[in-house]
């Protein structure tokens, strides 16, 4: 990515980033297979002391610790970006219901009603014999209301 002056990346982000990559890669799995099995061995050498097990315990504690916050601040960015990219999807079809842009930002209880109105889109979606018919939840429901009228109306002509 060319840094310019309006696409400036911190310090950090970028650390974050190179670290992240490196760490999921397979040379450093194998160097951390290695390291532990260099461990293993060195066992009998230092009589499986208490120095020799603190050594890994604190090594593999100060890796972690540090990993997390590596590893949730580029996964925060990937979250960010890809929710960023469903939201103009969502935006830029003509069918597709808006209030489905920013739907993170909704509450636990708010994303649970809103699952429950696509249940009844699904249940709806169903019922129809072409899948395209219907497109947001409103429409659904708007074509769904005609069909029960119209078949009413037919069934009271019978």
């Amino acid at each position: 990515m060319k840094k310019t002056k309006k696409n400036k990346t911190s310090f950090f982000e970028t650390f974050a980033q190179k670290v992240t990559a490196v760490t999921g890669s397979t040379g450093t799995f194998i160097s951390a297979c290695t390291l532990i099995l260099v461990w293993l061995i060195s066992g009998p050498l230092f009589d499986y002391s208490e120095t020799w097990q603190l050594i890994i315990n604190t090594g593999t504690t100060i890796i972690t610790f540090l990993m997390v916050f590596l590893i949730q601040k580029t996964q925060n960015k990937d979250s960010l970006a890809i929710q960023l990219k469903l939201n103009e999807l969502v935006a830029a079809h003509e069918h597709a219901s808006n209030r489905l842009v920013s739907v993170e930002d909704l509450t636990e209880d708010e994303l649970q009603i809103l699952k429950k109105f696509y249940s009844k889109l699904a249940l709806l979606a169903i019922k129809e014999s072409d899948m395209h018919v219907t497109h947001s939840i409103d429409e659904a429901q708007k074509v769904h209301e005609k069909k029960k009228k119209l078949s009413g109306a037919t069934a009271k002509t019978k």
